[in-house]
């Protein structure tokens, strides 16, 4: 139960009076970019949590206290970047629910951090590679598309559901001319697919992932490689689709083998192909969503979740697109 006065709402936290130190954050920092960010003033007081402030900033600073302040009172960890990532999401959807989207782990990383969906799209997107073969996971950057596709993939090797985790990516230059680089065929392609080994140590302990990159077990390589290939009890990953061609794209998805996934990402909106190439991921999307045993997946600025200034660039390129 809440009670409303002027200007003041009060949130109980009896039912765990440490609900509210955990939000907190060390030194109160939490707080302090709470008040910031929502504009209010917060303070405990007994059994109850103080929100007051003008009265049009009080029902979403309501609504995010309550979230926050459940998920704390599960023994859930909030961040920095989850504060920011919660106003930023209801602000947008009052509809979401962060403590059921936190009872939704993936996968446990090598810092024993647990990872979860962070917004509706990112459940929806775990849901669809549960679900489906094939899932094309399209939007801009910051969102975890890559990422969640990794965690989904280093998953199902620990429950063997697969034998092998492939990534892979096309080797396109991102506006400016590499030229010809010195060293063998892998130091030469090694820095379009340095993006997939940050998110493969990130998974996993170091020793282990090399040794797996070593055996075959995880392989990470350019899109040509997959030519001629039939990828079986494998979970396939395909970074920056929105860089393949059109005979590129439909290359890799014919190379999908039996007891296999595949996820297809990329951002429509930084293709570096030439001018008269069109994307391979623009068109599979088109013509395949709706194909029964694939699945679609949309993101938007409300799903970033890298730093909040993405999510404010993100707005700004889409609006300069749209006029």
């Amino acid at each position: 139960m809440s009670d409303t006065a002027a200007n003041q709402v009060l949130i109980s936290i009896a039912e765990n009076p440490h609900a509210a130190a955990r939000l907190w954050g060390p030194q109160d920092a939490h707080r302090r970019l709470l008040e910031r960010r929502l504009q209010v003033r917060l303070a405990v007081r007994g059994t109850q949590v103080s929100v007051s402030g003008d009265a049009d900033r009080l029902p979403l600073a309501e609504r995010v206290l309550r979230q926050l302040l459940r998920v704390a009172s599960h023994g859930g960890n909030v961040f920095l970047q989850d504060i920011e990532q919660a106003i930023h999401l209801l602000e947008q959807d009052t509809t979401v629910d962060l403590d059921a989207l936190r009872q939704q782990p993936v996968l446990t990383t090598r810092e024993h951090r647990t990872v979860t969906p962070k917004t509706t799209h990112q459940r929806e997107y775990l849901q669809a590679i549960a679900d489906n073969d094939l899932v094309f996971g399209v939007g801009p950057a910051g969102t975890g598309k890559t990422y969640l596709a990794m965690a989904a993939a280093a998953a199902a090797l620990q429950r063997r559901e697969v034998k092998r985790i492939i990534l892979a990516r096309p080797a396109v230059e991102a506006g400016e001319k590499l030229g010809f680089l010195p060293g063998s065929l892998a130091e030469k392609v090694n820095p379009y697919l340095r993006p997939l080994y940050d998110a493969l140590y990130d998974m996993m302990d170091l020793e282990r992932a090399a040794r797996l990159v070593e055996d075959g077990t995880i392989e990470v390589a350019p899109l040509a490689f997959m030519r001629g290939r039939t990828l079986n009890n494998s979970f396939v990953i395909m970074d920056e689709a929105q860089n393949a061609t059109r005979d590129q794209m439909k290359m890799f998805l014919t190379r999908l083998g039996f007891s296999s996934k595949a996820v297809v990402t990329g951002d429509l909106t930084q293709t570096d192909l030439p001018a008269h190439k069109d994307s391979g991921l623009d068109h599979a999307v088109r013509l395949l969503q709706g194909v029964e045993g694939i699945g679609v997946v949309r993101f938007s600025h409300v799903d970033v979740v890298r730093h909040p200034l993405v999510q404010r660039i993100v707005l700004a390129y889409d609006a300069e697109g749209n006029r």
